[in-house]
């Protein structure tokens, strides 16, 4: 399998033109290694509560194989400017959209986990009406990955965040992000609060501190406790494996097309909205086709699962932020409590929907998107 980018070192400063390029044989392996996949058995009636069943995923990759079509996505990407640069020794990918008003507020996307780029792209023509769009590759993450060394957790992703908007001549911006997103975005106003006008997350930067049988707690805030709970009891294994062992589960992710598939595709449907029984209800199936086929050609099932590994790592607390933080919060998927916001942040929005899920980018891209136009629109 080519990775997509050299791995030789960027000069300093430099920032290059980048463009996907996935060599043919690499999609030939892919649908080679599909079609040869030795799928496991199940237990006859059981349904997702044991994982992805073996029928939703044949059938999934049999269209992974045979109908998704990586070429028109690799171009849909390709449409929008991309670029390298080394920071703190690792290539860093990311798509810069500049605005057509010159004054537009700067503004940094970030992604989480198991998602990439493509998560902001029903965004990004309407956002860069207003904006000038920065939506870097997490380090490890498909085109930013994988890792050249050790150490690359959320803090120090946000200080190669300040770098990158400092070398774009950009002083003055915005962050947004969702899932790990959320936290690198809380970090960079952290890491550079001269610089950071605002954060905007989905989902808070937050975990309940509450039990839930608090009588403090609204009905809403103990679903939430709730949800957190069962989430963690019955679909976190996920946290444990990457955070203690990436590296193990790597070998099996980077081997197996379709098992790469399954892992992220369980998690998927465990993360999107409740009202959505299937993943692709929630999110387009190229669109999950597509997330799942980057981390493949890319090779970084392991070095994006070491994120968790770093965080467990480094996690010291967070750091009060002054910066002026905004949250949407998109039912009950998303977990964090108001009032655990109130006492690490500098809370100034919070914004309650009834639609949506973990991933609202792709979700509800037009109630985030309006959401983030009324938030940064004092800060412009």
């Amino acid at each position: 399998m080519t990775n997509p980018i050299p791995q030789h070192p960027t000069p300093p400063h430099a920032v290059r033109p980048f463009r996907i390029d996935i060599p043919q044989a690499d999609l030939d392996d892919l649908r080679d290694r599909l079609a040869r996949t030795r799928w496991p058995a199940q237990i006859p009636g059981t349904g997702w509560d044991r994982g992805v069943p073996v029928a939703y995923l044949k059938e999934l990759a049999a269209y992974w194989a045979d109908g998704y079509d990586w070429r028109r996505w690799e171009a849909v990407l390709n449409a929008y400017p991309q670029f390298v640069t080394g920071i703190d020794g690792q290539d860093v990918h990311f798509l810069h959209v500049r605005s057509d008003a010159e004054d537009a507020l700067p503004l940094v996307l970030t992604h989480g986990w198991p998602g990439s780029v493509v998560e902001f792209l029903d965004l990004i023509e309407p956002l860069s009406r207003d904006f000038h769009l920065v939506i870097p590759s997490i380090p490890g993450f498909g085109f930013s990955g994988p890792t050249s060394g050790e150490g690359w957790s959320t803090q120090r992703i946000a200080s190669a965040w300040a770098e990158l908007m400092r070398r774009l001549g950009y002083e003055r911006y915005g962050a947004h992000g969702g899932d790990f997103g959320s936290g690198i975005s809380r970090a960079l106003g952290v890491a550079a609060p001269r610089n950071v006008v605002a954060v905007h997350v989905n989902g808070g930067t937050t975990f309940p501190s509450a039990e839930e049988d608090d009588p403090t707690l609204t009905d809403l805030e103990r679903a939430r406790v709730q949800r957190m709970k069962s989430f963690m009891a019955e679909a976190g294994g996920y946290i444990g494996i990457q955070s203690t062992r990436p590296q193990t589960l790597a070998y099996g992710l980077t081997d197996s097309p379709a098992g790469q598939l399954a892992w992220i595709v369980d998690k998927i449907r465990d993360m999107t909205d409740l009202a959505k029984e299937l993943p692709h209800e929630a999110i387009d199936r190229d669109v999950l086709l597509t997330h799942v086929s980057i981390y493949w050609l890319t090779g970084t099932a392991g070095s994006s699962a070491a994120l968790y590994y770093e965080d467990g790592r480094s996690w010291g607390g967070q750091e009060a932020s002054p910066v002026p933080l905004g949250v949407a919060m998109f039912t009950v998927q998303d977990i964090a409590l108001r009032r655990d916001e109130e006492k690490a942040n500098n809370l100034v929005r919070w914004t309650e929907f009834d639609r949506g899920g973990h991933f609202a980018a792709m979700e509800a891209p037009d109630l985030l998107l309006a959401d983030l136009r009324e938030f940064f629109a004092a800060y412009r």
